[in-house]
């Protein structure tokens, strides 16, 4: 077995500053965990969560607990077989909250999606390609760009104020680094929007790596110490540590084709390009009105990806084929095989997607394939090198009811009596709404064994109800409070009726649907109102439509429970292509506004016709002007001929 570690007193300090709940975690778990050989199958659903929330927390400070490849490899990779839809593994991982207070960020900085082959690449370029279609834009003559992605501490520089990355939309005010001193990578200006606090590589190697264990931990030294110490002193007055923009980045622009015809040697030039951490090249394309268009998941910008170098194959004997019940009702095959390491991870198990794959392709007990593992994709099957006669289950493995094929699922239809579905959706509900704590799958399937089949039903428990459950006296009294603090907490309104899992209404698209229409209506809309709306086609309203009326009934009874809910604001109305002062207009808001958040005006001008950027180009229409904006911006504007407006001016404007 490896040697373990324990949390150091600086680790500790962090954790208690964040106020970091140990519901389900010990100090012995934690050392116990760090072990590269620990089994990470015997470790419950709730303690693997929370070990990948503490262990991602002080990484982003700086106080790094386990290897990249362990988190990545290892307790992601687990995670991500386990509870694939978990929200941690679709949002922003969170940097640490280095004060109480949070600001609004002046515009989203979310991450960046992944590949680990070239053949993601090449079918991200396919969506690229789509896209141009439906813009009437030529996909041969687009603009690419690829640039180093810097493996530093992720902030964003309005001019004024410089801000971490926080949960992607609030962050907090790290002015003070430009303060001490902190210079703008080769002299650049302030204002250059996001970019990475960074520490030069060779700098780091000669003077820092005694002092230091790795570039993240002095990163964050910048940032959090009170007063600067020697080292980091040193380091921003001689400008090894620096904040870098992304926009002055080395890059590679050119066509798709040439792209394409020399990807690798432009990935292995970039690489080289810098004297700092690098772990990945960022492609993008830069034509704003596709990028416009295609928008954004909560997690990551889909007009722009980064490649990621790791690759391993190997070939293993398949040990059996189990069948698991999602909340969706699908059953899904997990494919175990012998343990075999893979790209430092232990690897026991494997994804076949779906039953009508093992079906195809005779995988069962003895079958040998190859699997591959890119990066922190779960492992998948390559190739069956020597198939089988399959074993497809005839029955849910939950419920015991008779299956259905659709398409290239096995489906169990008992969704209102399915044991996996109730507790799963049960899960979600909670996971969701994130104003809560210790409601994992563990405690959700005692409460489920205990006869508690309902949320409605779970918010009814008081503390004798929970000891009867099976908990203890403190763990009832918490459950009881959390219960309480979800109902009283700020939750926003698209948060809440994604938290129902209804099939087609992630958090993105609630969020989109309750900007045109409260949520008090969204249950009585038509399919014609749906179609409606940027992005929402006939395929999607009716699959909405037919989730919200079995969803119905358990909406109101939890939202006449009185949730604390934060509404989205809405436009007055939705204007048609060509109609209005803002329709087909590229719009860019800057500086502090008095009417709303930024983003609350972004969503505004988007329904009402407008493309909102979030830099100024010469294609850029109108410039937008809160207070305290940067003289360099407001230059950049008028030397490109953009029109200026205040923000009464751009009110008066729409109305």
């Amino acid at each position: 077995m490896g040697k373990n570690k324990r949390l150091s007193d600086s680790q500790k300090e962090i954790l208690a500053e964040a106020e970091f709940a140990f519901n389900h975690l010990n100090e012995d778990d934690v050392s116990a965990f760090t072990d590269p050989e620990v089994n990470v199958s015997d470790i419950d659903n709730d303690t693997l969560v929370e070990f990948v929330e503490l262990a991602n927390l002080l990484y982003r400070a700086g106080e790094q607990l386990i290897s990249d490849e362990q988190y990545d490899f290892v307790f992601l990779e687990e995670l991500r077989q386990r509870i694939p839809d978990h929200p941690f593994l679709h949002t922003v991982e969170p940097e640490p909250p280095l004060e109480t207070k949070t600001v609004e960020l002046p515009v989203r900085m979310l991450s960046t999606e992944k590949a680990y082959e070239f053949e993601s690449i090449e079918r991200w370029a396919k969506r690229i390609a789509k896209a141009a279609e439906d813009c009437g834009a030529d996909f041969v003559t687009l603009v690419f760009r690829a640039t180093p992605k810097l493996d530093g501490f992720a902030a964003y520089d309005d001019g004024q104020m410089l801000y971490t990355r926080g949960d992607g939309r609030r962050g907090t005010d790290i002015s003070r680094v430009f303060d001490r001193g902190l210079q703008v990578a080769g002299d650049g200006q302030r204002g250059l929007g996001a970019g990475e606090i960074v520490v030069s590589r060779g700098y780091f190697r000669e003077h820092l790596a005694d002092l230091f264990d790795n570039s993240r931990n002095f990163q964050a030294s910048l940032i959090k110490e009170k007063e600067l110490k020697a080292p980091a002193a040193e380091a921003i007055s001689s400008k090894n540590a620096v904040f870098y923009p992304f926009s002055l980045l080395p890059s590679w622009q050119g066509s798709w084709q040439d792209l394409w015809t020399s990807l690798a040697t432009i990935i292995d030039e970039l690489w080289q390009k810098t004297d700092y951490d690098v772990d990945g090249i960022v492609i993008e394309v830069t034509d704003e009105k596709i990028k416009e268009y295609m928008g954004a998941t909560r997690h990551h910008h889909r007009w722009q990806i980064a490649y990621k170098r790791n690759t391993e194959t190997a070939e293993v004997e398949v040990l059996r084929v189990v069948a698991q019940t999602s909340r969706s009702g699908r059953v899904n095959p997990v494919v175990e095989v012998e343990p075999t390491r893979l790209s430092g991870a232990l690897i026991r198990r494997a994804t076949a997607h779906h039953y009508n794959m093992v079906r195809q392709n005779g995988v069962g007990p003895g079958a040998i394939i190859r699997l591959s593992r890119s990066g922190e994709v779960i492992p998948k099957i390559e190739e069956v090198l020597v198939p089988v006669e399959p074993q497809l289950p005839k029955s849910c493995p939950s419920c015991g009811s008779t299956l259905i094929w659709e398409n290239d699922y096995l489906l169990c239809v008992n969704n209102m009596h399915c044991p996996a579905q109730i507790t799963r959706s049960v899960e979600h509900f909670f996971k969701v709404l994130g104003n809560n704590d210790g409601f994992g799958p563990s405690s959700i399937q005692k409460i489920y064994t205990g006869g508690i089949t309902t949320i409605p039903g779970i918010y009814s428990l008081r503390e004798e109800d929970f000891v009867n459950l099976g908990f203890g006296p403190k763990q009832a009294e918490n459950m009881v409070g959390q219960l309480q603090r979800s109902l009283v907490e700020p939750i926003e309104d698209w948060r809440f009726l994604a938290a129902f899992g209804i099939y087609r209404m992630g958090m993105g698209n609630c969020e989109k649907l309750l900007g045109v229409y409260p949520l008090e209506q969204v249950f009585a809309l038509r399919r014609g109102e749906i179609v409606a709306i940027k992005g929402f086609s006939d395929k999607i309203a009716d699959a909405m439509l037919s989730g919200l009326a079995a969803s119905a009934e358990l909406f109101w009874a939890m939202y006449g429970m009185g949730f604390n809910l934060v509404r989205t604001p809405l436009a007055a109305a939705e204007v048609a292509a060509g109609d209005g002062p803002l329709a087909g207009k590229l719009v860019v808001f800057t500086g502090a506004m008095q009417q709303g958040s930024r983003e609350e005006m972004k969503k505004q001008a988007k329904l009402l016709g407008a493309r909102v950027g979030d830099s100024i180009t010469g294609k850029t229409d109108m410039l937008v002007c809160g207070e305290k904006v940067g003289p360099a911006k407001l230059k950049k504007a008028e030397s490109l001929g953009v029109g200026l407006l205040s923000e009464a001016d751009y009110l008066a404007l729409i109305k």
